[in-house]
């Protein structure tokens, strides 16, 4: 199977509909998505206070079946999959032999044997090879499903309202990381209770015919409520704001899980080999002895944004670095997750800055997240 992605960028089936609604488009993973509509900020604000509406039919969605489907994600991944149950999700991570992290995942079980791997957009084709590749020797199919779906997203605290009207699937009954098969404004969806913003919602994972009627049966349902469409340079923020990683800028195949702070995915007591296993091992005991940097929050004394990059410094000497930054509109001042020295990175480490073009602005430490919802 060959790598090469397309130079022509991809088009999801709502192209039109947010070119009708004057979206500013970017080139994002080799697809044309929407990064904003309006005012980013409007976008931002609206999903922390009332809905938001998202495109992401760009991720990549795999489906892996088979009497051995579990044995194989098993296998291929960090996490214990065999103990996800029917109609629940997990995140879960997928490295290679040297536990350099490839991707981070979510798992849904949809059946017996039958799972939904959803990758990262700009990861989805190397995922598929790694699990394909993998696949080797276990009683299982790996199955490239992007072009089967449509994702749409509803975030924010009336998504839940919003939805409701539209479905009689039992939304109070779906916990935080399950899915369940339903109808959605006539439409058959996989309605997951996830989502990338730190708000409740859902995400609807639907054939791509039937998403252009669905986003319009939302945008009704949610028009008394100010539900807005929303594009990708809101979701950054929300999700920089609910300190949640992004590939390429926390996560990358130089860090393990365990540098990442995120060893909790790794489930070293499951059944049988995995990939990684033993790098990551020694990853996990080296990083208890010797603990390596720290992800931690940064937040603004003055006005300058920090971005990807930018070397954090305290005395002088460069103690780490920024891996995402922006203006946070919930906290109106800019904020930044950087990876620091253990020893700067408890919250209120005095004497931390970010080098901003040979200017050393003054930070605070913050434990991560910069936001938590009130539930």
């Amino acid at each position: 199977m060959s790598s090469t992605e397309p130079t022509e960028p991809r088009h999801t089936a709502l192209d039109a509909l947010h070119r009708s609604l004057g979206a500013t488009m970017t080139d994002f993973a080799g697809w044309d998505m929407p990064l904003r509509y309006g005012s980013e900020r409007d976008e931002h604000l609206a999903v922390r206070t009332k809905a938001g509406l998202f495109d992401l039919s760009h991720m990549g969605e795999i489906t892996v079946t088979g009497a051995e489907a579990a044995a194989l994600l098993n296998f291929a991944l960090v996490g214990n999959i065999a103990s996800v149950g029917v109609g629940r999700a997990r995140y879960t991570m997928i490295v290679q032999a040297d536990g350099g992290i490839l991707d981070d995942l979510i798992v849904y079980r949809l059946a017996e044997t039958e799972y939904m791997v959803v990758a990262n957009a700009s990861n989805a084709q190397v995922v598929l090879d790694a699990l394909t590749e993998r696949a080797a020797g276990f009683d299982a199919e790996v199955r490239d499903d992007r072009d089967a779906y449509a994702l749409i997203a509803v975030q924010g605290p009336q998504s839940p309202g919003i939805l409701k009207s539209l479905t009689d699937a039992d939304l109070d009954g779906l916990k935080y990381y399950a899915g369940l098969p339903g109808t959605v404004a006539g439409v058959p969806a996989l309605i997951a209770r996830t989502g990338y913003t730190g708000e409740d919602g859902f995400e609807l994972f639907v054939r791509p015919e039937h998403a252009v009627a669905l986003w319009q049966a939302l945008t009704e349902a949610g028009a008394g409520v100010g539900l807005v469409p929303c594009g990708l340079s809101c979701r950054d923020t929300l999700r920089l704001e609910a300190g949640m990683p992004l590939y390429g800028h926390e996560l990358s195949t130089r860090l393990t899980p365990f540098d990442a702070g995120l060893g909790r995915v790794v489930k070293f007591e499951k059944e049988g080999d995995f990939v990684g296993r033993e790098a990551l091992a020694s990853a996990a005991a080296k990083a208890e002895q010797n603990p390596p940097r720290v992800l931690v929050g940064l937040i603004a004394e003055g006005r300058r944004v920090p971005r990807a990059g930018y070397p954090v410094v305290a005395d002088g000497q460069v103690i780490g670095e920024v891996t995402s930054g922006a203006p946070s509109p919930t906290l109106g001042k800019p904020i930044a997750m950087a990876y620091v020295d253990a020893a700067h990175a408890a919250p209120g480490s005095a004497g931390v800055g970010v080098d901003i073009r040979g200017s050393h602005e003054p930070y605070e430490v913050v434990a991560l997240p910069f936001y938590k919802r009130q539930k």
